[in-house]
């Protein structure tokens, strides 16, 4: 395989990693805001976790702090006042003029006063203890005089605590302390250790010889002090963080479990479980609420049987008067008949009058069928006879039925059918009437202009769209259009007779069938209604087969969404201008 070859493959397989790893992440973030957004005592316990190891850490910090500058401050108070007095005692061991016996006793005895000093310095403190500290004494003009206890040397003194007492010398000022605070690595370690180091001036006025004096006090046992100290924070603030969480814990699940409960409760009662009542302990906050909920469930399940009953004694009003009226319109509807058979032998008001009665006794007619198919999906009692159909079939059907009055609009039909059979197990009548109330109402308000009828088929639906060019809909008016009686213009009266049940019962017979029936309209531009119906009867939908938003709207929106304006550069006389 060539090398170039190779490259792409591992980039590709690489990719792929970076790919799963990230939708993995992506699964993991997804269940963890899933859980969180549910879960109110998970977010009370962490909150009270973060809340809390913010506090803890915050006072942790000054606490240390301020342990910290104490024992600091302590160490090198202590540190100065030894360093003081040795240097005094040293002071004392290079002036031997002013007392006659060190004179002499310094004649008879060592070559260098400070040997004995130093032995005195370096020895065991006032408790028997060996010091925790060495001193080195620095003579520039006469290195032979210089001394040092312990494993200090020269190369461990700070440069700039050096350079200070030479300063220092030459201003003539000998009794100022210079300090410094550094890590230094003496003769024979390996490691490092913190250091306070102290520096002064010893001037001899009878030979006008400077001493440099530096002490040399490690922190060690300041460090282990500092540490545990450190570690005891850490620790009590770890221990204080998981009480507190355990704390916050405990009431929040002593808060959230009635509340859960209730939760539950109101589930069930939303359900339709109307007898659901949570228990009342105790007479706190939280048993008020449930006492309130239990009446709120109690009104709620007596307000709803109240309205079940007036339901019921409308749906039996509505079916008994429409079933009684039956009768006597028969006999009109007989009587009507026989007066527009001879209208023809009656004078022009009379005739005129056979034709109207006619008329609005056919529309009687249609409103009690109406009224009656309506009693029965109040009542829960339409039933739906299904049969394998093409669907294609039954919007041929429909359309033969509405040509008659299509003519009379001026209204052509254009379809568009698919090849292959749009099979469906439908009730044959119901779907037929949605089909015509469509079309009629795309008649009634196309304005004249050609109405497409649209079939489209998937492996699970089935769909009709039906879509009139008139003057559309306006914003919210597309749900509004299938309630009983209503209507886009009040003052616009009714062209072909209809009852204003036509889509409040063609949404029923959908809504029997498992399917949808959706309307999409925009003022100027029309409306479309689309009816989609599972194949298989008792499937539920997942899609439609057909956009409810007309092709050609959808195509002009993406284009305007696709176009953006584009600035061009200012042309010479300083205008600049947008191009499409």
């Amino acid at each position: 395989m060539p090398p170039t070859k190779k490259k792409r493959v591992r980039r590709r397989t690489f990719r792929q990693i970076l790919g799963g790893i990230r939708r993995r992440l992506r699964r993991v973030a997804g269940r963890t805001r899933s859980v969180w957004r549910r879960s109110l005592q998970l977010q009370v316990v962490t909150s009270t976790l973060v809340i809390s190891v913010i506090v803890v850490v915050v006072l942790g910090t000054f606490l240390f702090g301020q342990i910290n500058k104490s024992v600091v401050d302590s160490s090198q108070s202590t540190s100065a006042s030894e360093a003081v007095a040795d240097r005094l005692r040293i002071a004392d061991a290079l002036a031997p003029e002013a007392d006659p016996a060190k004179t002499a006793g310094a004649d008879k005895g060592s070559a260098n006063p400070l040997d004995e000093v130093m032995d005195t310095i370096a020895g065991s403190g006032d408790d028997g203890s060996e010091k925790r500290y060495d001193v080195l004494v620095l003579n520039l003009t006469s290195p032979g005089k210089s001394r040092a206890s312990g494993s200090v040397v020269p190369a461990n003194v700070p440069s700039g605590l050096r350079l200070g007492l030479q300063r220092n010398i030459r201003e003539g000022e000998y009794d100022r302390t210079i300090v410094s605070t550094q890590s230094i690595k003496f003769a024979g370690e390996t490691q490092a250790r913190l250091t306070f180091v102290v520096g002064a001036v010893v001037n001899v006025p009878t030979s006008g010889e400077n001493y440099e004096v530096y002490h040399f006090f490690p922190f060690n046992e300041e460090e282990e002090l500092l540490s545990n100290v450190r570690l005891a924070i850490v620790v009590v603030g770890l221990g204080l963080v998981l009480l507190l969480a355990a704390i916050a814990y405990l009431v929040a699940r002593q808060v959230v479990t009635p509340v859960r409960l209730a939760r539950q409760a109101a589930e069930r009662l939303a359900s339709g479980e109307l007898n659901e009542r949570l228990k009342v302990r105790g007479e706190d906050d939280l048993a008020r609420l449930a006492n309130s909920f239990n009446e709120m469930a109690a009104n709620l399940a007596l307000k709803i049987h109240q309205l079940e009953e007036l339901s019921q004694v409308q749906r039996q009003f509505v079916s008994d008067v429409s079933h009684e009226l039956r009768t006597p319109l028969t006999t009109v509807r007989m009587a009507a008949d026989l007066l527009y058979d001879a209208r023809e032998d009656f004078d022009p008001m009379a005739s005129r009058s056979a034709e109207l009665m006619q008329a609005q006794l056919e529309r009687f007619e249609s409103m009690l069928a109406d009224l009656l198919e309506i009693s029965r999906y109040d009542a829960g009692a339409a039933t739906l006879d299904l049969d394998p159909v093409d669907i294609r079939d039954v919007v041929l059907r429909a359309i033969a039925d509405s040509e008659a009055l299509a003519e009379r609009h001026a209204t052509r039909f254009e379809l568009r059918l698919p090849n292959e059979p749009c099979m469906a197990d439908v009730d044959n009548r119901r779907v037929e009437r949605i089909l015509r109330n469509l079309l009629f109402n795309a008649i009634e308000h196309g304005e004249g202009r050609d109405i497409v009828v649209t079939v489209g088929a998937d492996r699970d639906a089935v769909a009709v769209a039906v879509r009139d060019h008139g003057i559309g809909l306006k914003t919210g008016e597309d749900t509004m259009v299938f309630d009983r009686f209503w209507r886009a213009d009040p003052s616009r009266a009714r062209t072909i007779g209809g009852t204003g049940l036509g889509l409040a019962i063609s949404r029923e017979d959908a809504t029997l069938h498992g399917g949808w029936l959706q309307a999409w309209g925009q003022p100027g531009e029309g409306t479309q209604f689309r009816l989609t119906l599972p194949r298989a009867a008792g499937s539920d939908l997942k899609g439609s087969p057909l956009s409810l938003v007309p092709p050609e709207i959808e195509m002009r929106r993406t284009w305007r969404t696709s176009m953006t304006p584009v600035l061009l550069p200012a042309s010479g006389d300083g205008a600049g201008h947008d191009e499409d």
